[in-house]
């Protein structure tokens, strides 16, 4: 990272804590006190050896302890008030960062989580953010303590006695060049740790969330040897961190401790023979031990800094991640539009494979209030229609319109609220099956939300659920067949009550008797409204007002089931087997 880039990313950090100024002034105020008062301890030191020890005096040796106690309680009211308001910045800035991060990523183009693997950057907003926590409510604080009383403890030892004060400056510099030295391979080792550790969060999560196939094909000795090397990796790049930065600890401990070494040596001599007292010596060095540990404190520190600026750099990727699809400056109103549709001369590439035109030269128009089934072989475009339709992309030629008005002009969600979508593998929250029917609609009342089951017929089914409405579903909708999970989708979409529907072989995952009745719901549903089906099974669309074939990403036929059998030859086929199995 270069240092233009690196400052970049911490003027970032500090944006967020700007509005918490008052916390911060608190913290410093809090942390300058400590810092005062723990330098004032080395005046009590020295009032203990002259005026008790030396002296001879216990009343004097009294008065000394009395002082020492007194501070050492100032000191401890200090840093709780420093600890608690700077732990609560680390705890919130923290929320605030997670929170934009998501914000974020909530309206990102949905091509962004073709390229982006979705373990990584749950990796980024849980772990990379918890570091960051951790960072700034301990580290930071302590590097700010350490810089402090450091910088203190120099004056102070001037003060003391100058002779010995050279030889500790002089010894700065060879500590502050490992401290500089290692902390550019630490920086770079902690940035390639996080990613590998995002790597083993990947690998985990899609075996877990794939755990039926991988037992199904016996395959969990493979998973569990894959899975080790992904951890071995972490761990080799972790080790490499971890052993560059307990060299510079090493280090700074070997140089720090050889300066004190020679201070004591001269301080001693000075004692012996008279030139400062016992108690001046005893001064010093506790200053001197205090620049030591706050320069071993800073080593170390230095190190998690760096790896704060390793995490802070990937969540500002993900917070200034643009969205491709964004609203123009003026959108149209999409509710007072016609409910029609239209894809006029579409060309269009998903990102992941620019190669490959999903829809080329593809134009098709549906009337507003009507059926209109999409049917073909797989790969022919079908649900690219569908991501079209809810502008998921913009195409790269031609133009996709809600009436006669490109849904570029349009407010993305503006035009989606007019839209329902029932898919053939319908999505289900970790949640009870009230909050998912009423994900369609959230101010729906539960009477609302009963009438919706009903129309859908999932009320049945739902109510010998364990709490009925209230049952938990579990991830994904895990513990519903796949017939249920789709009638509540079917539910939350009759709920949303669009203008728009699509729905992708809606009745695929239901048997013969489920899918009668799903059918009789789907009938009121699709009653004055737009309607466009994927259909896999031609005997769910012989009732549609339009069919339209596709092949490879056009149009090659439009009709009626019956024109369609005697003008395609595709229809013909698909139909001839179909209808040949049943």
């Amino acid at each position: 990272m270069s240092k233009i880039r690196k400052l970049s990313t911490l003027f970032q950090l500090v944006q967020f804590m700007l509005p918490y100024r008052r916390q911060w002034l608190g913290a410093m105020v809090a942390l300058l006190f400590t810092a005062g008062v723990t330098l004032a301890i080395g005046q009590g030191v020295k009032l203990v050896i002259d005026n008790g020890f030396i002296a001879g005096s216990v009343a004097q040796l009294n008065q000394a302890i009395i002082v020492l106690i007194v501070m050492a309680l100032l000191m401890a009211g200090g840093t709780f008030v420093r600890f608690y308001l700077v732990s609560w910045l680390g705890e919130r800035i923290t929320a605030d960062i997670r929170q934009a991060v998501f914000d974020n990523l909530m309206r990102l183009h949905t091509s962004y989580f073709e390229i982006n693997r979705s373990g990584e950057i749950m990796s980024r907003l849980t772990t990379d953010t918890t570091l960051l926590q951790s960072i700034i409510g301990s580290s930071f604080s302590m590097a700010l303590r350490s810089i402090v009383t450091t910088i203190g403890a120099l004056v102070m030892l001037f003060v003391t006695n100058v002779k010995l004060s050279l030889i500790i400056v002089a010894g700065v510099p060879l500590v502050l060049l490992p401290v500089l030295l290692f902390g550019r391979r630490v920086r770079a080792l902690a940035r390639k740790s996080q990613d590998s550790i995002a790597d083993v969060g990947t690998y985990a999560g899609e075996a877990i969330q794939q755990i039926k196939t991988v037992q199904s094909y016996t395959q969990e000795a493979q998973e569990s040897r894959a899975f080790a090397r992904e951890v071995d990796t972490a761990f080799t790049v972790a080790r490499k961190r971890i052993s560059q930065r307990a060299l510079l600890m090493a280090v700074v401990i070997v140089l720090v401790f050889s300066a004190l070494s020679g201070m004591l040596w001269i301080g001693g001599y000075d004692v012996i023979t008279g030139v400062m007292s016992g108690g001046d010596l005893g001064a010093f060095v506790f200053y001197a031990l205090i620049v030591a540990m706050g320069a071993g404190t800073l080593s170390e520190v230095y190190g998690e800094l760096q790896r704060a600026v390793g995490a802070t750099e990937r969540l500002m990727e993900l917070l200034h991640a643009e969205s491709e699809i964004t609203p123009p400056a003026e959108p149209e109103d999409a509710t007072q539009l016609d409910a029609s549709l239209s894809l006029k001369d579409v060309t269009f590439r998903y990102p992941s494979r620019p190669e490959q035109a999903a829809l080329e030269d593809f134009s098709l128009h549906i009337p507003e209030g009507k059926i209109t089934a999409l049917v073909g072989p797989s790969g022919a475009g079908k649900s690219t229609v569908f991501e079209l339709l809810l502008r998921f992309y913009d195409p790269q030629q031609g133009a996709v319109c809600l009436a006669d008005t490109d849904l570029r002009q349009l407010h993305p969600q503006q035009l989606r609220q007019q839209t329902a979508l029932v898919a053939q593998q319908p999505s289900l929250f970790t949640a009870n099956v009230l909050d998912n029917i009423r994900y369609g609609r959230p101010d729906a009342t539960d009477a609302e939300v009963e009438a919706a089951a009903k129309a859908a017929y999932a009320d049945e089914f739902i109510r010998r659920l364990p709490d009925g409405y209230l049952s938990d579903l579990g991830e994904q909708g895990v513990r519903l067949s796949g017939g249920q999970k789709q009638r509540i989708a079917i539910a939350r979409a009759i709920l949303n009550d669009p203008r728009i529907l699509l729905l992708d072989e809606a009745t695929s995952a239901l048997d013969t008797e489920s899918e009668h009745a799903i059918k009789l719901g789907l009938d009121n549903l699709m009653e004055g409204r737009t309607t466009v089906i994927i259909a896999h099974r031609l005997s769910t669309i012989l009732h549609a007002d339009q069919i339209v074939v596709m092949d490879q990403g056009r149009v090659v036929a439009k009709g009626t089931h019956e024109t369609l059998l005697e003008t395609s030859e595709l229809y013909k086929r698909l139909a001839a087997l179909q209808f040949r199995e049943a």
